[in-house]
Parts: C-alpha cells; structure tokens; sequence
C-alpha cells in the first residue's frame, strides 16, 4: 500500500525542507529574478510625480519592505491571509498606467495615490471572499490558456532585457546577446547534465557567470554604490497623511479587481505546478493576502502588489515547490529594504543577465499552460477556437500596447494587461460554448436518446 501511495504523490519529496544553504541559494534565486520588475513600478511612478534620486530611492525601499513582507505572509500562511504556496509579490504593474495620471493631477500627487491604493485595498478585502468562488469557472481548459498566455505575454519582456533592455545605447548588440546566450546555455547544460542540488540554483549559477561576464567587459554599472546609505529604516507617511478623492479610488477598485482575476490564473497554475488542488478556501486567503498587502502598502508609501508570475516559471524549472523557500525569499527583500548598499548591488544586474534566465523561465509558465491544455478535449472546434482567440486577445497589449488607447481611460487596467484580456476572454468563451452550449447541446441529444 506505501508503494502506491508515493506513486500517487510524486510531488511530495520536493516540499520537504531544504538544507540550509540550498534554502538561501534557491530564495536569492527568486529575489534576483523579480527584483527589476518590484524596482520599476516606484521607479516609474517617482519619476512621473518629479521626486529627487534620494526620495525615489526611498520609494523603492518601501516597495521592497512591503514586497517582503507580502511574500512570507502569502507563502507562509497567517491567519486567514495567505494561500500557503511558495509564491513571490511585488508592486503591481496594472495599476501604472492610472498612477501615471494621478501623479500630474493638481491635487492629488503620491498623497492622492496613497490614499487611492488604501482604499483600494479595503475594498479588496471586502470583495475577495465573493472572488473566491469563480474558480469553478477555470476548468483546464480555461487555466491551461491563460497559463500560456501569461507565460507568452512574458516572453517580450525576456526578449527585452536579453537585447539589453530599454536603455541599451544599441539595442542587440552581440555583448548584450552573447552575455545572454551564456546565461542560457548554463542553465540548460546544468539541466541536462547535473541532478539535485545543482538543477534546484542552475539559475543562480547562470546568473553569476553571467554578471562576472559582465563585469569584466564593463556593462556593471556601479557609480553612486558610495553614495548610497548603509542602512535606512522605512518610515510610514513619509510624503504626509493619504488623500482620499473619489475619482483615483475608483480607478484603483478596478484595478484591484484586475489583480484578482491575474493572481486567480497564477495560483491555479501554481496549483498545477506544485500538484495541488486550489481551493475557493485557499483563493481567498491569497487574494486577500493581495488585498492587505495593498492596504498596508498605501501607509508605508508603496503601491497595489499582486502576485508576480515570473517566479512561477523558476518553481517549474527547479522543481523546488516547498513554500519555505519564498519565505526566506522574502526574508531577503526585507533585508534589501534595509540595506541601500545591498539593494544597490542586486539592481546593477544588466538586463542581459536577466534575459537569458527569463527566456527559460517564461517560456516553461507557456509549457505548463500547454501541458495542462492536454486535459481538455482540444478535438473539439469549440475549444480550439476558445483557446485561439483567448490568447489572441491576450497578445494584443503585448503586440501593440495603443491597440485599445481610444477607448476611455478607466478600461486601462484592463486593456492593458494580456493576462486580463486572455482571462476574461477565456472564461466568456467557456460560458458560451461549455456552460450554455453545453445545457444545449444535452437538451438536443435528449429526445434522441430516449427513443
């Protein structure tokens, strides 16, 4: 009976605890992997709202405080916050567009957003118990095509940063490319021809190869590390008390909804990933884990955080699914927050490093969509046609980001992001060929069965 038991749970061995030192080295891995995605969103929103290098620097610390402890909270489980699943989180990226706006709107500014996140928060939480239940709305069908149009609307943000990113004075230069392809191969020949250990940090080793590559034909940028503070504490309502203006709360309550519907899609595939069922129980404590975090973000001068879909290629890859993991993940963005210096290193990463990782990672969340896709009856015309137009939809804010700019603005959330354009669609086009065409369908066959 033991031997059919672990034959029914092959993912059992990789949640056991790691050693020591693979936990810190798997967890550094995570947090090198998300770091440019939680330092651009401040980054982004300090720029627009006109702050010095010191405030917007400040900015990203408070992100990172948040980003941690959002991390352990939702990884580890407390109270009724948190699914419990080693999952990474960060400022999130569908709600830039509107702080864009609020950051140049006369009255409102950060204080403004603040208070506009805070309240968005509170209505989350409000919300997240009735978010829960739609995961019954999310067969495999419906999660294996949204998985792979997040792994796909990924992809050009690898593509990016492996040509040297947005700021590269000549974008694909072959140093950008080849660094990149170092990075890649390294992964890909640690996969193939090591076990354990080494596949579990084949990322981290790419990358320091990567970086030392780096170094020595100089694109590590390090000036102003000197300048930099050994140590500052974030400190709450550092730009004064939060404002409260109707408009920019609204366009936040939407955007939380947005962040619902993209972190359903990325629990359920880590669910996958990780050979867990996710429950509408263990949803909502992780979307209302995405909604304190949110909450508390507003009073310690950050923003909305969400999930962050490209670690869940890195627990694909590793095969590394126990949770403690990310909590030190976490433990370590906490620990960035605090140390300038530290936070300071882990940017100077180029873009290239990142890329030849990404391009492994983003692609295996694409995989994993298409490997639960083999669940459903793909045989069917139906299906196929959901799945093609669900992740053509998804494609369109990646392909052109304009495509849906003459629509009015409040719809930017949406609009915006592949992964709830690719969602939405899925779900709709299920309803309408499965739920309802189905009911149809047996009422036709009905009558023919009975005679």
């Amino acid at each position: 009976m033991s031997e059919s038991t672990h034959a029914r749970i092959p993912a059992a061995p990789p949640r056991q605890p790691l050693p020591l030192m693979q936990l810190i080295l798997v967890g550094l891995q995570h947090v090198l992997l998300m770091y440019g995605g939680a330092v651009a969103v401040p980054l982004i929103i300090g720029q627009a709202a006109g702050l010095s290098r010191e405030e917007i620097a400040f900015l990203i610390n408070a992100d990172l405080l948040v980003a941690g402890i959002a991390t352990v909270v939702q990884s580890l489980g407390i109270g009724p916050l948190g699914i419990r699943m080693p999952i990474m989180m960060g400022a999130s990226f569908a709600a830039v567009g509107s702080m864009v706006a609020m950051a140049g709107m006369p009255g409102v500014g950060l204080p403004g957003i603040f208070g506009a996140t805070i309240a968005a928060g509170l209505f989350g939480m409000l919300i997240a118990p009735f978010m829960s239940k739609i995961v019954r709305f999310f067969p495999p069908l419906v999660t294996g095509t949204v998985i792979t149009s997040i792994g796909l609307s990924l992809f050009p943000v690898a593509v990016n940063w492996a040509g040297g990113g947005n700021k590269a004075v000549s974008f694909g230069d072959p140093l950008y490319l080849g660094v990149a392809a170092l990075v890649l191969l390294t992964i890909l020949l640690i996969n193939r021809f090591m076990r354990g250990f080494w596949v579990n940090i084949s990322v981290l080793i790419g990358m320091g190869l990567g970086y030392i590559l780096s170094g020595f034909i100089g694109m590590v940028d390090l000036s102003g590390l000197a300048q930099a503070d050994w140590m500052k504490v974030v400190t709450p309502l550092h730009f004064g008390m939060p404002q409260f203006s109707l408009a920019p709360i609204l366009s936040m309550c939407l955007v939380v909804v947005i962040i619902f519907v993209e972190s359903t899609g990325m629990f359920l595939a880590l669910g996958k990933i990780t050979d867990r069922e996710v429950t509408p129980g263990m949803l909502r404590r992780g979307l209302l884990c995405d909604a304190a975090a949110s909450f508390l973000a507003g009073f310690l001068n950050t923003f909305t955080h969400s999930s962050f879909a490209q670690n869940i290629g890195l627990v694909q890859m590793t095969g590394v699914r126990c949770r403690s993991v990310t909590i030190v993940a976490g433990g370590f963005l906490i620990l960035l927050s605090l140390l300038p210096k530290a936070a300071y290193l882990v940017a100077s990463i180029p873009p290239a490093v990142l890329g030849g990782a990404a391009i492994a990672m983003f692609g295996m969340v694409a995989a994993t969509g298409i490997k639960i896709l083999q669940e459903a009856d793909i045989s069917d015309r139906r299906n196929q046609l959901l799945v093609a137009v669900s992740i053509g939809m998804g494609l369109i804010p990646v392909v052109r980001p304009e495509f849906f700019s003459q629509l009015p603005h409040w719809m930017g959330p949406i609009t915006h992001s592949g992964i709830a354009m690719a969602t939405l669609s899925a779900v709709l086009l299920n309803l309408l060929f499965n739920v309802l065409g189905g009911a149809e369908r047996a009422a036709m066959a009905g009558p023919a069965h009975s005679h």
